[in-house]
């Protein structure tokens, strides 16, 4: 799993998190997490404004082979989704740290509990 960035915070349902400078937080899955669905035909987003708890549902991706939830890793606000995503959700095959981001949020805890790049690289290879 090479080119896995290090700048990011990662989960065991195999999504990244960013800090970015105004605050929010930028959330997608990983490369490894989209090459285990396959190529994506849809992606069910939640409102803006939605509160998710830790451990609940943000987004739902579907592919062709089967669909997955990626859970919250902590509670957080949606702000933002990629709208570009609802008519092109295979933009997360194509660049899932790039253009496929999923959501941007708002969150009242640290990620410093999260995988570093190391972390999440050792985790994804057992």
């Amino acid at each position: 799993m090479s080119g896995l960035p290090e700048n990011l915070a990662y989960t065991d349902s195999h999504a990244w998190l960013r800090k970015d400078d105004d605050g929010l937080v930028t959330l997608g899955v990983t490369e490894y997490g989209q090459s285990l669905l396959g190529d994506l035909v849809f992606i069910q987003f939640p409102e803006i404004g939605a509160h998710i708890d830790e451990g609940d549902t943000i987004v739902t991706l579907e592919s062709v082979k089967s669909a997955w939830d990626v859970l919250a890793p902590v509670t957080m606000t949606i702000e933002a989704i990629n709208e570009e995503l609802v008519d092109q959700p295979e933009r997360v095959n194509e660049d899932a740290f790039g253009e496929g981001w999923l959501v941007r949020v708002r969150v009242n805890e640290e990620l410093d509990t999260l995988m570093d790049a190391d972390a999440y690289k050792d985790f994804a290879s057992e």
